[in-house]
């Protein structure tokens, strides 16, 4: 007998804010899509950076399966050697090893600075997906900023300065910072790699700012004038018109575009005392250009 298929019906809502977001309801994640509602999310991703699908009773291998749907999800293979579940979403929170919530937004790598997952590897991922799963009573929002209306909005003085410089990215760094980090140097993580500070969408052709955390320095340019320019850059982009926050329900899925968006979690509620856990997955993405 064959599994049901979720049909090319669903409710797409308006715009959530100027820097994007739409909430697709009245589906159900957990089933097989068709190709037809796979288009029809696609298109909705691309035209507002991120969608948000309420509701949802997800399962870390129905996660997976639906991400799956717009690409190769990453998964660490170290985990088949260690006999974990595999095919699965990761779970992301604030909990220690003994399941203690503990307040690391201080850290340098920590997901409460504004960042672009694993903008560090070669090939970053062009999409992520995060599922609520256990939440504050108030707060622990996510952040998005559009860098691409963030690129669109800087003078055209700027825009020319900007052209063809290329940001170094390596695991650990602070935005700005040259000098790797301790956390840099451990060993089995990925080398420095650079992509561009202005990247073109492949899928839109929008152009886009390329910074956030883990950006070491600019090629080219002294250490100073080019931790200042990405620190300028990241304060524009940043900017409240450029920006939407999430207020996070157990239940949500959100889906975002990491080639035209930064995101952080948001430092306010009591995170030394308050669980907060979601499962991720992110989809394989190309070389930035």
């Amino acid at each position: 007998m064959s599994e049901p298929v979720a049909d090319a019906w669903c409710s797409v809502g308006p715009r959530l804010s100027p820097a994007g977001g739409v909430v697709i309801s009245d589906i159900d994640l957990s089933q097989p899509l068709s190709p037809a509602l796979r288009q029809r999310i696609f298109e909705a991703f691309l035209a507002h950076q991120f969608v948000v699908f309420p509701g949802q009773m997800l399962s870390r291998e129905a996660q997976f399966a639906f991400t799956a749907n717009f690409g190769e999800v990453e998964h660490p293979e170290a985990r088949r050697a260690q006999g974990k579940r595999v095919r699965v979403a990761h779970v992301i929170s604030n909990l220690d090893s003994a399941g203690n919530p503990v307040d690391r937004s201080a850290s340098a790598v920590s997901n409460y600075h504004w960042h672009t997952d694993k903008s560090y590897h070669p090939a970053p991922p062009m999409m992520t997906t995060l599922y609520g799963v256990e939440l504050p009573a108030a707060g622990g929002d996510t952040a998005f900023a559009n860098t691409a209306l963030g690129y669109a909005a800087l003078p055209e003085a700027t825009k020319r300065h900007i052209a063809g410089l290329r940001v170094v990215f390596r695991w650990g760094a602070t935005l700005g910072t040259p000098v790797a980090s301790q956390a840099a140097q451990e060993p089995g993580n990925p080398p420095p790699v650079d992509h561009p500070l202005v990247r073109t969408h492949p899928d839109t052709g929008v152009a886009a700012l390329y910074l956030g955390n883990h950006a070491s320095h600019i090629l080219g340019l002294p250490a100073a004038e080019g931790a200042s320019l990405l620190a300028a850059l990241l304060a524009h982009t940043t900017q409240p018109e450029f920006v939407y926050t999430h207020r996070w329900r157990p239940g949500d899925l959100v889906m975002w575009d990491n080639r035209c968006l930064l995101h952080r979690a948001v430092a306010n509620y009591a995170m030394g005392r308050e669980r907060r856990i979601l499962h991720r997955t992110v989809v394989r993405g190309t070389v930035p250009l």
